[in-house]
């Protein structure tokens, strides 16, 4: 006769298997984000709130192109997908750097926007975050565009993660618009038979400290990412290999200041230019200046 505390440990032990389980089939998931894809980008205004007479809603969008997401992080507790966009002529292809998503196991701090350029630091307990995986996206500088956290699901043959999260405007919207400043952003990302699907259910918001939000539209984003073989990104992949040491300096860089555990406020220029602009530029090799401009932009 089995004892209560072999049941128990049995008990255990499967609960314990299940789990490793379940996040093996996790990090496959988020993994199988890598790769060639062809992507088409899908944005819409669905609806309009506002009362001004003369408003006027943003254009449909949609952009097609290819796109290299290199595995750069592969850890049991994180993975880490930078992304490339390789454009223009085929035979001679333009590479720019895209944004960058990680994929961090029980992750208990969160760098939440709250608008004008500013991101507060939230610590949130083991128990809040048990069996999720936090998504932390970065723009194309490495810095702070939005994160959240929730659990990956694998149920009738399909894998997907789905937040909403506080984000700053997309580039399409503040490039041409300023009557808003936050999006809330509806986030999923599923895996296909053919790829992944980035699938976005997006409000548009004014937000002013001190009262209600006013959501002033919502927003329909489908982006659709194809795998294809990898020789097609055959140069994304090249120039990442040429220029990978450098932005692992900006990354390390960064990961001093998020590791400073408070608010964060970034300048949105310094010396007339954006960060992005500093940083693609090839005066910015070296560790120590990379250091210096990054931390130029950090309000203090």
């Amino acid at each position: 006769m089995k004892t209560i505390p072999s049941i128990v440990f049995g008990i255990f032990s499967i609960l314990t298997l299940s789990a490793q389980n379940k996040k093996t089939k996790d990090i496959d998931a988020i993994k199988s984000m890598c790769g060639c894809f062809e992507v088409t980008f899908n944005f819409a205004e669905t609806f309009q709130y506002s009362k001004d007479s003369l408003y006027k809603p943003s254009k449909t969008k949609t952009d097609k192109g290819l796109e290299w997401a290199q595995l750069i992080v592969d850890e049991k507790d994180k993975v880490s997908i930078q992304h490339l966009l390789q454009v223009g002529n085929p035979s001679d292809p333009h590479i720019v750097k895209h944004w960058r998503q990680d994929w961090i196991y029980e992750n208990t701090d969160f760098y939440m926007f709250n608008t004008n350029n500013t991101w507060k630091y939230e610590n949130k307990t083991k128990s809040a975050v048990e069996g999720q995986w936090t998504q932390k996206v970065y723009q194309v500088d490495d810095s702070p565009r939005y994160e959240g956290s929730a659990t990956w699901v694998h149920v009738d043959g399909k894998s997907f993660w789905e937040n909403t999260t506080n984000a700053p405007l997309p580039r399409r919207e503040y490039t041409k618009r300023s009557d808003y400043n936050l999006t809330v952003r509806g986030n999923r990302h599923e895996i296909t038979s053919k790829g992944w699907v980035h699938d976005q259910d997006n409000d548009k918001v004014i937000h002013e400290e001190g009262k209600e939000p006013i959501v002033l539209a919502k927003e329909k984003g489908y982006n659709t990412y194809i795998k294809v073989d990898d020789s097609r990104c055959k140069a994304a992949a090249d120039w990442w290999v040429k220029h990978q040491e450098k932005w692992a300096l900006v990354r390390s860089k960064w990961n001093d200041i998020y590791g400073r555990n408070t608010t964060l406020s970034l300048e949105a220029k310094v010396d007339n230019k954006a960060l992005y602009k500093h940083l693609f530029s090839d005066d910015y090799t070296q560790k120590n200046d990379i250091a210096k401009v990054i931390e130029s932009f950090v309000k203090k």
